[in-house]
C-alpha cells in the first residue's frame, strides 16, 4: 500500500482566529479531470532563485524597541528573526546617514569640506541602530544579509546646502561621496556587521520635506560608472551588490535603461530596486527582467502610508498582492519598510507617519501585531533563501498564487483570496490532486 502524501496548510483570514495557524493537513489523491478551480504546480519548470525576505532597521524602529520592556523587546525581535517561531527574516535594509524615520537629520561627518573624511564617525548609530542589527544577526544564526541606502549626502555636499528638500550632489564631491560609502561599509564591518549590498540613492526622483537627493538617470549612471563602482572595486569591495533606482515601479524600466544601456555602468550594477508608492505597474517589473535578464530585481521598500492603521485588514492584503505579483515577475527578494513603529506610526522627524507590521505601543507597553505581519509570514517562513520559483498556473481570476521549490525539496504554494466568499480549489501536482478551500479575505500557504 502506497503511503498517503499529506499537504500541510497554514491559514490567515479576516473574521476568524486564524493567524498563520496550522490547520489539519489535506491528502493528495490520484488526479481526475474535474473542472473545479485549480492551482497547477510543475516543479520541473524553474525560474529565479529567491534571496530572502525582510524589513528595515531604522533609527525609529530601534528607538521604539528601546522603550519597550526587555521581554517584549525580545518577543518582537524573535517574531521577526527566529527561524523556528518567527518570520525568519534573512535580508534586510538600513539607512546611511539619517532618513525620515530618524529622530532628526544627521550625517557621519558634518564638517564642511571634509573630503578626506577625517571626522567620519558612526557613533550616532551605535546608540540604538547597531545594537538592534547585531541582535537580529544573532537571532538569525548569522544568516542575515543587509543592504544600506542613503537618503541624502551630508548637507555640505549638496547644491541646496541641506539634507532635506531634495537638492543634488555637487559635482566636485562625487568622489568624496563614493569614498563615503566605502568608509561606511568598513566601519560597519568593524562592528561585526557585513554589508551585502548598497542602493545608490533612496527615491532619486522625489524632492521630500525630509532627507532626499535628486539624480536623473544619466547622473546615476555616471556616478556608478565613474565613481561608486570603481571606488568600491579599488577598495576590495567589488562583491558588494550595487542596486540602482530604488524608487517606484512606474518609472522602473525607463530608469534601469538609462543606466544599464551603458556597458561600463552596467558592469558595476547587480540589480534594480523598486518601491510600490504609485500603483501596481507589475508589467514594468517583468519588462525590466525581459530587457536585462542578467540583472537581479529586488523590492526594497513598501509600507502603508498615513499613520498606524491599527487593525486594518487591507494592509496585509496589499502586501500579499504585491509579493505574489512581484515574485511572479522575477523579483528575488522582498523587503518591507520599518519593522517596528510606535503607537503614532513614528517617530518621524517630519511627521511622515506610517504603519508597520508590528506596532509597539510604548504608552501601554503592548505589542500590536498587524495583518501585514501575518501576510508577510506566509511567504518568509516557508520560502527559504535558495528556493526556486516554479510553474504555478491557476484558472480563476479571483485567486492569486505562486509556488516555490526549496533547497530541502519541500514545495511551498501561496494562494490569496481577496474576495468576500470562500473559494474551493484543487491543488494539482505530479498527477495528484488535493481538495481545499481558501477562506474569504484569507491566505493559505501549502507545504508538501
Amino acid at each position: 500500500m502506497t503511503k498517503q502524501r499529506l499537504v500541510k496548510q497554514f491559514c490567515t483570514a479576516r473574521d476568524t482566529a486564524y493567524r498563520l495557524s496550522e490547520l489539519a493537513p489535506i491528502a493528495f489523491e490520484p488526479a481526475t479531470n474535474i473542472s473545479d478551480p485549480s492551482v497547477f504546480i510543475d516543479t520541473t519548470v524553474k525560474f529565479q532563485e529567491i534571496q530572502g525576505f525582510g524589513g528595515a532597521f531604522t533609527e525609529a524602529a530601534a528607538v521604539t524597541l528601546d522603550k519597550m520592556p526587555p521581554d517584549l523587546r525580545q518577543e518582537i525581535m524573535q517574531a521577526y528573526f527566529s527561524p523556528n517561531t518567527g518570520n525568519a527574516y534573512t535580508l534586510c535594509r538600513t539607512h546611511i546617514n539619517s532618513c525620515d524615520f530618524s529622530l532628526g537629520n544627521y550625517a557621519y561627518t558634518e564638517v564642511d569640506g571634509d573630503v578626506e573624511l577625517k571626522h567620519f564617525s558612526i557613533e550616532h548609530d551605535r546608540q540604538s541602530l547597531i545594537p538592534m542589527i547585531r541582535e537580529a544577526i544573532d537571532l538569525s544564526g548569522g544568516k542575515l544579509k543587509l543592504f544600506a541606502s542613503p537618503w541624502s549626502p551630508p548637507a555640505w555636499m549638496k547644491t541646496n546646502g541641506m539634507m532635506n528638500n531634495g537638492g543634488k550632489l555637487k559635482l566636485e564631491y562625487r568622489q568624496a561621496w563614493a569614498d563615503y560609502y566605502v568608509r561606511y561599509i568598513q566601519e560597519y564591518e568593524r562592528e561585526g556587521i557585513p554589508i551585502w549590498g548598497l542602493t545608490v540613492q533612496n527615491e532619486p526622483e522625489a524632492t521630500q520635506t525630509w532627507d532626499s537627493c535628486i539624480y536623473t538617470g544619466e547622473e546615476e549612471r555616471d556616478f556608478v560608472r565613474d565613481y561608486l563602482g570603481p571606488t568600491l572595486h579599488d577598495a576590495g569591495l567589488g562583491k558588494v551588490k550595487v542596486i540602482v533606482w530604488d524608487h517606484n515601479r512606474d518609472r522602473m524600466f525607463e530608469r534601469a535603461k538609462a543606466v544599464l544601456d551603458d556597458p561600463k555602468a552596467a558592469h558595476y550594477v547587480w540589480g534594480v530596486g523598486f518601491h510600490w508608492y504609485c500603483g501596481d505597474h507589475f508589467d514594468n517589473v517583468q519588462l525590466t527582467h525581459d530587457a536585462y535578464p542578467d540583472k537581479h530585481l529586488i523590492f526594497t521598500e513598501g509600507c502603508q502610508e498615513g499613520g498606524p492603521h491599527l487593525g486594518s485588514w487591507d494592509t496585509g492584503e496589499r502586501y500579499a498582492h504585491s509579493i505574489i505579483n512581484d515574485l511572479n515577475r522575477w523579483t528575488e527578494a522582498w523587503v518591507d519598510w520599518n519593522m517596528v513603529l510606535d503607537e503614532t506610526g513614528g517617530p518621524n522627524h517630519v511627521g511622515n507617519f506610517c504603519s508597520a507590521p508590528i506596532i509597539a505601543d510604548t504608552q501601554a507597553g503592548e505589542i500590536r501585531y498587524q495583518s501585514s505581519y501575518y501576510y508577510i509570514g506566509h511567504f518568509s517562513r516557508f520560502i527559504r533563501p535558495g528556493a526556486r520559483r516554479v510553474a504555478c498556473a491557476k484558472n480563476l481570476d479571483s485567486l492569486e498564487a505562486n509556488a516555490f521549490l526549496n533547497v530541502d525539496g519541500s514545495v511551498a504554494v501561496v494562494v490569496l483570496n481577496r474576495t468576500e466568499q470562500a473559494i474551493d480549489v484543487v491543488l494539482k501536482s505530479e498527477g495528484l490532486q488535493a481538495k481545499t478551500s481558501i477562506p474569504a479575505r484569507g491566505i493559505k500557504t501549502f507545504v508538501f
